[in-house]
Order: C-alpha cells, then structure tokens, then sequence
C-alpha cells in the first residue's frame, strides 16, 4: 500500500503519545513492505522539507496561521490538492486543521479515507468550545471517512453519540510489553527515600499538572512523598515546589526505567483519549491514579484508583491507597490486550480491505 499519514506532529520532534503513535506505526508499516508518507506541520526551520528515516518519508509544510494550537498550513493543503496519487489517507486526530483537509479531500476525491481518534477534546481549548466543535464541523469530518478508528468501546460509543455514522473499528492502542516490564533498571534521576508519585505528559491545562502538584504536597507533609515530573509546556512555573523535581522531556527509550522507579503514576486530565502514559506504567507493574474518564476507567479494572477530575483530596486518598495497599497486578490488565504489535497488524488489515474496494462507504451529506 501507499498511504499518506497526516498528522499535525511528530516523534522525536514533538513528544507525546500521539505523535510516537504516527511515528511507530509508520516505521512498523514501513518494515512490512508498505510505502508510508508523513506529512506534519512544523516550524523547524532546520529540519528538512524532505526527509527519509526509520523506512518512511517525512514531509514537512510550514504552519501558516496558528488558533488555539492549531497550526493551519496551506502548504498541507496543497499538498493534499495537488499531491501525488495514494492508495489511502490515514489522518491522526479530527482535532488538527489538517484533518479537515483530508476530510475535504476525500469529500472531493476517491482516495479512501481513515481518520483515529486519538481523544474527543482538545486539552487546549475550553470544553463548550469543541462540543459545538464536535456538532459542526468535527462531526462533518469524521463522516468522511470510510473508516474510524477507537480505542476502546467508551470511545466508540462518545463519537456516535456526536451524530457520526461512518464505520467504526476499534483497535486498542497498544504498546511494546517486552520493554515496558516491571523488571530491569531503574533511572538514576529519580533517588527518594519515600513515596515517589510520577507524572507523565505535557505542562498544559487539559493535563492539569497543578492538581498533581497540590495532591503530593499533602502527602510530602505526611509521609514525604515526592512528585516527579517527566515532561514539559507552558505550566512549567506550577512545578515550582520544593516536593516537585522536573525530569524534563525524556526520549522515549528512556521511559522503562523511569516508571520502574515510581511507586504510583498520578493523571488527573480533564480530557484524553486513551493514554499511552497509563498503559506503559500498569504494564511496568506501577499502580495508577487517574480521573474518572470513562474511555481510560475501562481499562484500570484493579490496576489502580479512580476519582473525579479536579478533586483533590480524592488523588490524595487514592496516592494513599495504592501506596499502602498498592494494586492488584497492574500489568495483568494490560497483558495480552494492549499489544503494539497487535495495534499495528489489525491496523493494517483495515487500511488494506479499504483499499481493495476503494472505501467502503462514502457519505456526501452536508453539515
């Protein structure tokens, strides 16, 4: 097959789940014998339009006007307008403009259209903002295209719930259980003697690191836990406590060790789809503490502790929880679900049945 990935970021020059997702998917493909094209949005000025890596193609376009963190680029456009001919279109989350245009392209083409969703609401935009979103335009989208790919059944059922009618195929978003183990090294960075509480992920609002920060003060009283943060962003300033130390943005290859070293992983989103953080930590044997999202509840079963988003005192009793009484095995939930392997060939069998019969739907209605 010949597929044209387009996402709005990239590993390793954009760090996060979705973005080594695209990555990993692409490079996996790639070692099958399929002929993968990126395409991304970047305002690197010294990395290459062009690039050959890890057996697949980088094309970069320069963002053209930025809102709410969405980089618009008409390079992107016309790209997708004018572009060589594919066998299908994998887009990476309705969120980005460049969705829109492969949602668009298909609208007026006949390549076949796949669109994953890697999560409902931006976690850089107030909630109101993308339900009328969601109503619009995303809904427009994602009834573009001939396929849809979920995580789980949750997120199945909350994109249906927007009116979307294309065909639905949920994929778990596996990871790689052979490295993410609860045995091995662990890193050196982290060396405290009491509780080590562990947060993962981008220094935005949607991730609120702050509510991290205030729950392991209580117990830094209590018991001397200790918060590090693997990650960064614009709430880096909210890590300024003296129970908080900040890894910084770690390569992926480093991760093992990290939540190896951790008694708990703490989450407390308002918004995501289903995270890879969460995955990789139960899957390292670390019990987890997250918000009541139902996309990623399914999924903890005994591995850890539930609570409402934004309650505080909840993470604080949940963090206590799992470090006295810690969890039922937290990799057995993982195990033999969540496999990156899996991800990749049932991904894969999908994009290649849409090819032999050029899509299969076409929805043309209106907004």
């Amino acid at each position: 097959m010949r597929i044209l990935r387009v996402a709005q970021n990239l590993y390793p020059e954009v760090p996060g789940g979705g973005s080594y997702h695209v990555h990993a998917m692409s490079r996996d493909q790639a070692a099958m014998g399929h002929d993968i094209t990126v395409l991304t949005v970047s305002d690197n000025g010294s990395l290459p339009r062009h690039e050959e890596r890890d057996g697949y193609t980088v094309v970069r376009r320069s963002p053209s006007v930025e809102l709410l963190g969405n980089a618009i680029s008409l390079g992107v456009a016309r790209l997708l307008c004018e572009g060589p001919d594919f066998d299908v279109i994998h887009a990476h989350s309705h969120l980005y403009f460049s969705t829109n245009l492969a949602a668009l392209k298909r609208r007026l083409g006949d390549v076949p259209l796949a669109i994953t969703n890697h999560g409902l609401y931006s976690q850089n935009a107030p909630e109101w903002l993308f339900d009328l979103y969601l109503q619009t335009v995303g809904r427009w989208t994602f009834n573009r295209a001939d396929i849809i790919f979920c995580y789980t059944d949750e997120d199945r059922d909350r994109v249906r719930e927007f009116g979307v009618d294309s065909p639905i195929e949920v994929v778990h978003n596996g990871i790689d259980t052979e490295r993410f183990r609860p045995d091995g090294p662990e890193i050196d960075r982290i060396d405290h003697d009491g509780p080590v509480v562990l947060f993962v992920g981008r220094l935005v609002e949607g991730k609120r690191p702050g509510d991290a920060v205030a729950a392991v003060s209580q117990l830094a009283e209590e018991r001397n836990a200790k918060l590090y943060v693997a990650g960064d962003g614009p709430l880096r300033s909210e890590l300024d406590e003296d129970h908080v130390e900040s890894l910084g943005q770690l390569p992926y290859e480093e991760m093992p060790a990290v939540y190896r070293a951790a008694d708990a992983l703490i989450l407390p989103s308002r918004a995501e789809g289903l995270p890879r953080t969460v995955l990789e930590a139960m899957a390292s044997g670390v019990p987890v503490v997250v918000s009541d999202l139902e996309q990623v509840t399914s999924v903890i079963g005994d591995g850890g502790v539930i609570v409402p988003v934004g309650d505080v005192p909840g993470f604080v009793e949940g963090l206590e929880t799992v470090i006295d009484d810690g969890a039922a095995d937290p990799r057995v939930q993982i195990e033999g679900q969540f496999d990156w392997a899996e991800t990749v060939e049932r991904t894969t069998m999908v994009l290649e049945e849409l090819c032999s019969d050029g899509g299969s739907r076409r929805n043309d209605g209106e907004l």
